[in-house]
């Protein structure tokens, strides 16, 4: 007994469908992520590997008694926009920011906000976690 079928199934699958698909999905998430905007300050922690900062133009330091120092200058905080202005100069820098842990946020941040009206770059030094 013969039992044939007049109609043969075909076993090849065509992939030109799935690349579509495929490519749809990739130009969609390649769109949908590019407007994903980062929010927060940018902030540069320096990594325990590297010992020097680079591009360093300007130094603060802030005690945990609330003193201000540049470059190792102890100033008042009224004296620091000046002082910071005067040393850029209309030049690009950057202001690394070494601050006792016990400091207040806000002192750090009204730090930041006068270099960032400086157009300056803000990094905060840290110490490896060991």
């Amino acid at each position: 007994m013969n039992i044939n079928s007049k109609y043969k199934v075909d076993a090849t699958f065509s992939m030109s469908s799935m690349t579509d698909i495929v490519f749809l999905l990739l130009i969609f998430f390649m769109l949908t992520s590019s407007f994903i905007t980062p929010s927060g300050l940018p902030v540069n922690l320096p990594t325990s590997k590297s010992s020097a900062i680079v591009m360093q133009k300007v130094s603060v330091t802030i005690t945990k008694e609330l003193g201000y120092y540049v470059d190792e200058q102890l100033i008042s905080k009224d004296q620091l926009e000046g002082i910071l202005r005067n040393s850029f100069n209309g030049e690009e820098g950057s202001v690394v920011l070494h601050c006792d842990k016990t400091v207040p946020v806000e002192d750090l941040v009204y730090v930041a906000s006068i270099a960032t009206m400086l157009e300056a770059k803000v990094s905060i030094a840290t110490k490896p976690n060991l």
